[in-house]
């Protein structure tokens, strides 16, 4: 089983980094996305703020996780990473927000249909975040 884990990963790491980083974020932006329309649906969608609020918080850790592992590989402090990553986030929200209350508000899109087209920028700009500040450390 060792074996077959081993190969696996040896295979994984010979994709390159943008596109682990593309497949690894899929998953956790799924994740994420997920999370943000089961919390639509319990809170109303009145409540969208909040659902994206929650969504993002509880996604983060999972996220960290994977991108640390999966796609940058560094070898450094969880906790000094964690926070940049966190920064990194935090930066990343601010234009979801941004986007989602633009597109929602003054656009007149559907909560689901705006969130959607967030992420798809949100997504460069953290992978050039995640790259260059979050997991700049040693590999």
């Amino acid at each position: 089983m060792q074996r077959i884990i081993k190969y696996i990963l040896e295979l994984w790491f010979r994709f390159p980094e943008k596109l682990r980083f593309l497949l690894v974020g899929g998953f956790n932006t799924v994740v994420s996305y997920v999370m943000f329309a089961g919390l639509i649906l319990l809170l109303g969608e009145a409540k969208y703020q909040q659902s994206l609020v929650l969504s993002w918080v509880l996604s983060s850790f999972i996220s960290f996780t994977t991108q640390k592992i999966f796609v940058f590989q560094t070898k450094g402090n969880w906790c000094k990473e964690y926070i940049k990553c966190v920064l990194t986030w935090s930066i990343g929200y601010a234009i979801n927000a941004i986007v989602l209350e633009v597109v929602v508000s003054a656009l007149e899109m559907n909560v689901y249909i705006g969130q959607a087209l967030s992420i798809i920028l949100t997504t460069v700009i953290t992978y050039i975040l995640f790259k260059h500040f979050a997991f700049k450390g040693e590999r």
